[in-house]
């Protein structure tokens, strides 16, 4: 079977309204933009994976809402990656590959797929660590890949006793969810 994730021309369909492709079934993006709160999350989350990045001079790219392929039914728009690899970036607008770590800020609209059918093709493609941001009860639940599958490593609320996680991917980065929602609106 071809891939035709990788030879199809999506640039011909830019009127189309945005989707991500899972399963092979099309799951058209909400028309609406995110919230403040879900905005906030992705902006302080990736400013501190690119302060990091660049402050230590690795070779990763940090990137919010990039189209990424895994296979020919499967195409994602995760909210925030980081890809150490950077073969995998083509044409400065695609993914084709598993980013090293991805973030997704669960919604209404959005929660079953990114905490079902998405985590589990997140596995499945290798995704070194997967972070789960719940606005509602402000906490990250951050699972690590190992023998290919993932592991729970912990849940961190904002109000609990563990507020400071160990990014996985990188051997010195601990993020403070407190950072993370310090600007909570309610």
């Amino acid at each position: 079977m071809e891939n035709l994730a990788y030879d199809y021309n999506f640039e011909e369909f830019d009127d189309e309204p945005d989707y991500e492709l899972i399963g092979g079934e099309k799951i058209y993006m909400s028309a609406a933009a995110p919230n403040i709160n879900h905005l906030t999350i992705v902006m302080r989350l990736g400013s501190m994976f690119t302060q990091y990045v660049d402050e230590k001079q690795i070779k990763a790219m940090v990137m919010a809402d990039p189209d990424v392929y895994f296979s020919d039914e499967d195409h994602f728009r995760p909210d925030l990656n980081v890809i150490c690899d950077l073969t995998k970036v083509k044409n400065g607008k695609k993914v084709y590959g598993a980013p090293d770590l991805v973030v997704e800020v669960l919604s209404e609209s959005t929660k079953d797929n990114d905490t079902g059918v998405k985590k589990n093709a997140y596995e499945k493609y290798g995704v070194k660590e997967y972070w789960i941001v719940n606005p509602s009860d402000r906490s990250i639940k951050v699972y690590h890949l190992i023998d290919g599958k993932f592991n729970l490593n912990s849940e961190y609320k904002f109000n609990g006793s563990k507020t400071k996680i160990k990014v996985f991917i990188f051997d010195d980065l601990i993020v403070d969810i407190r950072n993370v929602f310090k600007w909570w609106l309610e």
